[in-house]
């Protein structure tokens, strides 16, 4: 994906929480994202319509009223394939709409907070930062240059890429979005780093992290200090998926299952762990994929369940999980590879 341009942190704050009608990105268990491509000349939006035709994709085509007036012809024909957004000044709107011959309501991220209030004038709505990797829902800006390879890893890990419009559940953002993103950046993220927790859910439908322990915590029934794998969750997409459709989030789970196998015979942090477990309010599917179960302490059981809620609370999660109440879920590293490797 194409590197987020600077912006400032304010400007980022803001965007995030739906100042001036700024988007926010869809649905965080459908495949589906959403795809802009910023156009600045003619030779980018020729480039930008060949890529995309031979790919057979549909998006969003970010074009400034400047370029309207001087290719015409061009601008029509794209119009006739795909969603047609704002680039620049949008003092220009309405020259671009009569070219374009239909409503543009996107624009591409301003530059500076002010930018915000002239396209707010305008009933339009800014589009965020783009994400510097995909996910379900996301909203990605991806220069016409870098498209072909984008598209291709995109196909290649299930998203399909479609004009912004499309987006399922695409809506304004809202304070609570810039909340829940200061919580990712300062909570998850952090304990990602300091844990050398291991991103195993680039795929759409990818649902699990694994980190490598140096012993193995209780009541896990090993030594205490055997090395172990400790799985997390990727809680809002599991729940994203299990929204859709059960099965399409027990599949999910399954397979990615499959990729900590993978891990596990590949990652050399992982090499030595003895067995894989994780401590868990889903562990119904874990159950039926063959994992052990184990009744926490009481009180470190109480102390997890709080987190959860916490968690839940933050991701503003409504559905609610399998169990009640949190388990440890457990296998040895011979048993799962042995079922899911």
């Amino acid at each position: 994906m194409s590197a987020a341009p600077p912006r400032s942190l304010l400007l980022r704050a803001a965007l995030h929480a739906g100042l001036g009608g700024a988007q926010h990105g869809g649905h965080p268990g459908d495949p589906r994202v959403g795809l802009a491509v910023p156009v600045a000349s003619g030779a980018d939006l020729t480039l930008a319509l060949t890529t995309l035709a031979q790919a057979g994709v549909h998006a969003t085509l970010l074009l400034s009223p400047a370029l309207a007036l001087r290719a015409p012809d061009a601008v029509q024909a794209a119009a006739d394939q795909h969603e047609i957004g704002g680039l620049g000044d949008p003092a220009g709107l309405s020259g671009l709409e009569v070219t374009a011959g239909r409503p543009v309501t996107l624009w591409a991220t301003p530059e500076r907070l002010r930018g915000l209030s002239a396209l707010s004038r305008q009933h339009l709505h800014a589009l965020p930062v783009s994400a510097l990797r995909a996910a379900p829902g996301a909203l990605l800006q991806v220069a016409p240059a870098e498209l072909a390879a984008a598209l291709t890893h995109l196909k290649a890990l299930g998203y399909q890429p479609v004009p912004v419009r499309d987006v399922p559940d695409l809506r304004p953002g809202q304070p609570r979005d810039l909340l829940q993103r200061v919580y990712t950046r300062l909570v998850e993220d952090r304990f990602a780093r300091q844990h050398a927790v291991i991103d195993l859910a680039l795929r759409a439908d990818a649902v699990m992290r694994v980190a490598a322990l140096n012993h193995a915590p209780p009541p896990l029934p090993l030594p205490p200090q055997t090395p172990t794998a400790e799985l997390h969750l990727h809680s809002p997409r599991i729940v994203g998926l299990a929204a859709r459709s059960a099965l399409v989030a027990y599949r999910a789970y399954r397979r990615s299952l499959k990729d900590v196998a993978h891990a596990l015979q590949t990652r050399p942090e992982l090499a030595d762990a003895q067995a894989v477990f994780a401590v868990t309010l889903f562990h119904g599917p874990l159950a039926q994929a063959g994992f052990e179960l184990l009744d926490l302490p009481p009180l470190r059981a109480r102390w997890y369940g709080l987190g959860f809620r916490l968690l839940r609370a933050a991701y503003g999660t409504r559905r609610a999980p399998s169990e009640g109440e949190p388990k440890m879920a457990w296998l040895s590293r011979e048993a799962f590879l042995k079922l899911h490797g």
